[in-house]
């Protein structure tokens, strides 16, 4: 939710004033430049065993905690790619290098697209020329560099924020980011560049990123399967006077909000985004006994090929979401627990304290069928079982989902 001290602007990446940009196509295969010299950077990569080059080499940079530019392609994910992967991304920090006048150890890379498969040096290296010429601090750089870095996503996503601090001083938040598939909990393949003017050292931004993190990327689910490429980078300011920091030593609270919610939307952009997606679905999981439970309930339903598939087809079968419920893990009593789905303007208790509302034939599964039918479906888990929530994001399953995928080689 959207607090007074949180206003949202344009400008995206961009909305920081040192922050330049460019971002082209060629083809299949796009580059994205994001250049802000001597920034502080803060980044969170994937869990998963297998990695891509490109973030086996920009966990080692960005431990100095100095990030000047960051180069993104697309197309191609750079990963099993052997020795070749990590020498391919060393060309493409050279040439930058060469080109910017940035040292090689401020420059990050990032890659996303099909894995496996060698990198089209032919096509990145002129792609790297040509944006490196065309950086500028513009909305238009910021739309070109999130347009450049989708692969089989159907929209660019940007997000940026205003926020005013405890201490009455306005800084800005900027971020695009990518991803509509192969997306599981661990950082939802996603890419997502963030900007900031706001001033806090490394470990401080990464603890802010962390907890922005776990509350959206974290929680989005379209199909279940983790990513090799996920990275997000944090670009924060060496400006003192914009530091984060309270008079206690905490992170200012208004800040971790702003971050927060810039991220959450980005996020819901992703699962509205997702493969094939018809319909957007957020599940709001409350009253769990812990933070751990609401989590697993949430998640449990928003990744439940069935409650997809049964919102992709409008049918209000509750019964899948009871059942995704009971095999989460969660702490909760089946006799106290209520469930209703919602539209904007409808809302329909198809169990309520337990009690079966959702028969055939009754008013509540009739008014359910027709929020099924909605594009964005809201469900809603009381657990009554202690004051903990959580809220996760994903998408329907279609058959355009399978079509894609079956054929994302070929």
């Amino acid at each position: 939710m959207k607090k007074s001290f949180i206003r949202i602007v344009d400008g995206g990446i961009c909305v920081v004033d040192d922050v330049e940009a460019s971002g082209l196509k060629n083809g299949k295969y796009g580059l994205t430049i994001i250049k802000r010299e001597n920034s502080i950077g803060a980044g969170l990569f994937t869990s998963n065993k297998v990695k891509a080059a490109p973030v086996i080499y920009t966990k080692k940079i960005i431990s100095d905690g100095e990030i000047s530019i960051i180069v993104a392609n697309s197309g191609n994910a750079n990963c099993f790619t052997g020795s070749g992967g990590m020498a391919d991304c060393d060309k493409m920090v050279e040439l930058t290098s060469k080109l910017l006048n940035i040292p090689k150890n401020q420059i990050a890379i990032a890659s996303t697209g099909v894995i496996g498969r060698t990198m089209p040096m032919e096509i990145i290296l002129p792609l790297i020329e040509e944006c490196s010429k065309n950086l500028e601090n513009s909305s238009k750089a910021s739309k070109d560099s999130a347009n450049a870095i989708l692969t089989t996503d159907f929209v660019s996503k940007e997000f940026s924020v205003e926020v005013t601090l405890l201490n009455g001083k306005i800084i800005k938040i900027g971020g695009i980011a990518k991803g509509s598939g192969m997306i599981a909990p661990n950082m939802a393949t996603m890419l997502c560049f963030l900007t900031t003017d706001a001033y806090g050292e490394k470990d401080i931004l990464k603890k802010a990123l962390k907890e922005a993190v776990d509350l959206s990327f974290n929680m989005v689910v379209v199909d279940g399967d983790e990513s090799t490429n996920d990275e997000i980078i944090l670009l924060g300011s060496k400006n003192k006077d914009n530091s984060i920091l309270t008079e206690s030593g905490g992170i200012d609270s208004n800040f971790q909000e702003a971050l927060n919610f810039l991220c959450q939307n980005l996020a819901k952009m992703m699962a509205k985004d997702g493969e094939g997606a018809t319909k957007f679905i957020e599940v709001h999981v409350f009253n769990g006994k812990s933070q751990n439970d609401v989590i697993k309930a949430s998640k449990s339903i928003v990744s439940s090929s069935l409650v997809k598939t049964a919102v992709f087809g409008g049918d209000p079968n509750w019964g899948r979401i009871v059942s995704a419920v009971g095999y989460s893990g969660a702490d909760f009593n089946p006799n106290n627990v209520s469930i209703s789905v919602n539209s904007k303007d409808k809302t329909s208790y198809l169990v309520k304290n337990g009690e079966i509302l959702g028969f055939e034939d009754t008013s509540s599964l009739k008014d359910a069928e027709d929020i099924m039918q909605e594009k964005e479906i809201k469900i809603i888990v009381d657990l009554n079982n202690g004051s903990y929530e959580a809220t996760a994001y994903g998408c329907d399953f279609s058959y355009d989902y399978v079509k894609i995928n079956a054929e994302y080689t070929t």
